[in-house]
């Protein structure tokens, strides 16, 4: 396995991802941001947070096996969420749980969460971008 995910002593243990991922491998992998579209670009879950979240890791799934990889491989995941606040994570967390069910996955490499004004359309209320590496 190309990547080895890390929580190391000294900085806190988040449960929903790891704090340091460690890759190896030679072919890299790059995830557009994915938002809430389904196949024929209908926004899925329109003003439904976890709804959303679920969808974005669904697509982040399908782009990586596309490419030969799986969220075995992710390195880095980065959600953007529109007016992001903290009462959110719930919502968050269950979209990223119900997506993971799913694909029969546990997507816990390093992960960035930030806040923003707006995406692309106005329905969209959070988009996912992933990195991946494999051998």
């Amino acid at each position: 396995m190309p990547i080895t995910l890390l929580n190391p002593a000294g900085l806190p243990r988040i449960d929903a991802y790891r704090q340091v991922a460690v890759a190896t491998g030679s072919k890299l992998v790059f995830v557009a941001g994915q938002v809430s579209w389904d196949a024929a670009g209908t926004t899925v879950g329109a003003g439904d947070l976890a709804a959303q979240v679920e969808r974005c890791y669904l697509n982040v799934g399908t782009a990586l096996a596309e490419a030969g990889a799986s969220f075995a491989n992710v390195v880095k995941l980065t959600a953007y969420v529109v007016d992001w606040t903290p009462e959110q994570m719930p919502l968050f967390l269950s979209g990223v749980a119900r997506a993971a069910d799913r694909l029969g996955v546990s997507p816990v490499a390093p992960a960035t969460l930030l806040g923003v004004a707006a995406l692309d359309v106005p329905d969209h209320l959070v988009e996912v971008e992933a990195t991946a590496v494999v051998d």
